[in-house]
Order: C-alpha cells, then structure tokens, then sequence
C-alpha cells in the first residue's frame, strides 16, 4: 500500500490562483446538468489496474441506470498533477467534476476557492453516520465539509520478534516500558537502533505530543492559534526528543532520518521498533525482516494506552465549477461508501474510511488489528487550514525537533521560535 498522499507543491500553485475560480457554490454557467459527461480525477498507482477495476464498477453501477450520462475518468500522474490542478483552478471549464484529494491538502485548495461546500449533501447521506467523527473534522474547514474522507491510513508500532523472545522482552504498553525495551535491545545488539526514530519525522513525533495533550495549534470559532509552546507540547516534545539517545537512537545517526527514513532502518533489520504506518507493509516485508516482526498500537504515558495517530490518506470532493454537481456528488457518495470501501481494500488494501467497512476488513486480514484499534481509539489531524501548507512546506515541526536533538536548542526556546513561526503562516 502506498504512503497516504499530500500534495503540497500543488496547493501552493493553487493557492496563488484562488481568484481566478468560480465565486459561488453553482455551476458558472447557472445550470447542474442530469445528462452528458462526468469527469472524475483520480490519482494514478503503481499498480492502477487493480484500482481502475474498483472504479470501473462503480461507473457501471452508477451509470447503469441513466443511460444519458458517462462518467470520464482520469489518473493524474504523480509529476503533472499539480499542473493540472493549477489549470483547472485558472480555467474552471476544464476542471473536473469530482476530485481525489490528499486530505492534509483540502483547506489549501478549498482557500484557493476551489472545492464545493458539501454540507447538506452529506447531511442527507445515508452513509454520512458510519464516518467517525475524527475522520469527517479532515474535510471540514470552518463549520462547512468539503468532500468525504475515502480511505486512511495510520501508524502504529513494528518491533521485531525474534531479538524480543531472544532478549525476554514483551512489546510494549506504555512510554516508559517502550524506553525500556529500546534501551536493552540498544545494549544487547550494538548494530541495532533501539527504536528507529526520525528528526523531519513529523508524523512520528506528534502522537508523543497529542498524548501528552498538546499540539500545533488549537481552533476556536474558525480561527487557529498555535499551541506548539504549550506545557502539554513541550512535555510531549520531550519525550520524543528524549529517544535520540546514545543509548536508544543516536542523534548522529537519527536526526535526518525522515519517515521514509525510519521505514528504510527497520525493514533492512538495524532497529528493534519502528513507528511505521499499515501502508508500510510491502516495504517491511521486502526486507532482510520478513517474517520477523508483529505490529502493535503505539502506547501512550499511561499504562495500557494508546497514543493518538494521524489520519493520513484520501478525500474525495466536488470541485466548485462542477457543470454536473448533483451526479457529482452522488458518485462521490457512491465510490466512498462502504461497498466500494471493502472493494477497494481488497484490490488495493487501502483501509476504508467508512467504520463498518473497517471492521469487516479487519476480519479478513488480522495484521490490520492494531491499526483499527489505534483508529477505534481517536485519530487526530493537522490544521485544516491553508496555513498548513506553509507550515509543512517550512519544515517547522522538524526543524524545532532537530534543534532539541542536536542540542541547539532548549524545550524552550525551540517551542517559542517555532510557535512565532506558525502563527505567522496563520496570520499570512
């Protein structure tokens, strides 16, 4: 399974074009046409056949009955698809009717007055209550949805079994039981990183800080106010920095790995754990640790916790100039219910959105468990906001978390600076 998509070079051409798009929710030529051709955009795959059948299904169900319509879908390549997103925000007559969206993403594009306000639609949709809560605040801006959440992904906790039975260890169900275990396996198996823990690791540092009750900003009637130098925060800053020890992860060897990074380490067998997400799997098991790991949720500071993941993964939405908005987001609904959900996690083992297609997943493939039960337990998100998008384009997470580990920095000072900086992209 491919990593979950953000598309930030794309919302950042897109965002300098927000005027150019329609300014009201209706079809720029007034009408919301019944007949003729829907276009769809979807992202392109390694393996797109296999989500091209899932699609072509849904086509044939949805069109079955209107034979006065046809569906036009499309596979953005990775390189040409934010080209693509600047001309159909400059030109609306060749954007399309439905789009697939990376989710940290929607606020850029919904700011560059790109997608439709859904509210109502979902508020009539039969499906809308088999969403969970955490997943439908990723297509909401303000007090208005943008789109419906497709499919997810999240981390969860990789260790390896073999040096766990061969050192007596059990994998772990808190913070300080994690500290332990990567502190033995570091000192029985010099080669090994305790746990491979990454300095631009965003993803993997913010469940230390979510846990402890902080986070990068916090939201109050619509507008952000960065919370990066919280008490809450920093506790959480600290416990992640704290594992770039000599003793656990050494910071010369962990301060640049990204996430991309740390999947590399375990899968090669130079670390005892890894905070990796389920779409990390094919890589795991195409290393020298196949057959050598198991997976469970990433436990909190609190005994028998679980420490809140991010919710990665793929929204679809109605772009604003749609000329078709009713058929539109009628095959949105369709192509992210639950039916199609389980279809497409057959083919491509994206994990649904939809909580009753989890569970039934689930059923079919056990190595999900203790990612559902790290969903089940409350997922969070990043700021659904355009800012977002400066905040991720400057590094401004990472670069406080490397301050920390190369010693640079304080807790402190490392926080105030990076909390100035994220208020700034919120006040731009």
């Amino acid at each position: 399974m491919r990593k979950p998509l953000t598309l930030t070079a794309l919302v950042a051409l897109a965002l300098g074009l927000g005027a150019c798009a329609p300014s009201t929710e209706q079809p720029t030529d007034g009408t919301d046409a019944k007949t003729g051709t829907l276009r769809v955009w979807l992202f392109d795959e390694a393996n797109r056949a296999a989500k091209e059948a899932v699609v072509k299904e849904a086509v044939a169900e949805f069109t079955a009955n209107r034979p006065e319509v046809k569906v036009d879908v499309s596979y953005l390549a990775t390189e040409t698809r934010s080209e693509k997103y600047k001309g159909a925000l400059n030109d609306p007559a060749s954007a399309p009717d439905v789009a697939e969206v990376g989710n940290t993403d929607l606020a850029g594009l919904v700011a560059a007055n790109g997608m439709a306000d859904v509210t109502e639609d979902m508020a009539k949709w039969s499906e809308a209550g088999d969403l969970p809560k955490d997943l439908v605040k990723t297509v909401t801006v303000g007090d208005k949805a943008y789109g419906v959440p497709w499919w997810i992904g999240v981390r969860a906790l990789y260790y390896r079994t073999d040096v766990f039975t061969d050192l007596g260890l059990r994998p772990p169900t808190s913070y300080a039981e994690l500290v332990d275990a990567a502190k033995k396996v570091r000192a029985a198996r010099k080669d090994m990183v305790g746990i491979t823990v990454g300095g631009q690791y965003t993803f993997g540092a913010m469940p230390f800080i979510w846990d402890a009750g902080g986070d990068i900003a916090t939201s109050s009637g619509g507008r952000y106010t960065a919370t990066i130098d919280s008490p809450a925060s920093k506790a959480g800053i600290t416990a992640y920095t704290n594992l770039f020890s000599d003793d656990i992860c050494p910071a010369k060897q962990c301060v640049d790995l990204t996430g991309g990074g740390t999947v590399e380490t375990f899968a090669a067998g130079r670390a005892g754990m890894g905070i990796l997400g389920n779409f990390s799997r094919s890589a795991v098991e195409a290393g020298a640790v196949k057959g050598k790991y198991a997976v469970v949720p990433l436990p909190g500071a609190k005994p028998g916790s679980i420490a809140p993941a991010f919710a990665g993964g793929s929204s679809l939405g109605v772009f604003r100039s749609a000329t078709h908005r009713s058929l539109a987001v009628e095959f949105m609904q369709l192509l992210a219910g639950k039916k199609y959900g389980i279809k497409l996690y057959d083919a491509m083992g994206f994990v649904p959105a939809m909580k009753s297609a989890r569970d039934e997943v689930t059923a079919k493939e056990p190595f999900l468990k203790p990612f559902i039960d790290t969903m089940d337990a409350g997922t969070r998100f990043v700021p659904v906001d355009k800012a977002w998008t400066t905040i991720d384009a400057e590094k401004i997470v990472p670069n406080l978390l490397q301050k920390v580990i190369t010693r640079r920095a304080t807790v402190d000072a490392a926080a105030a600076d990076a909390n100035n900086q994220i208020t700034a992209a919120f006040a731009k």
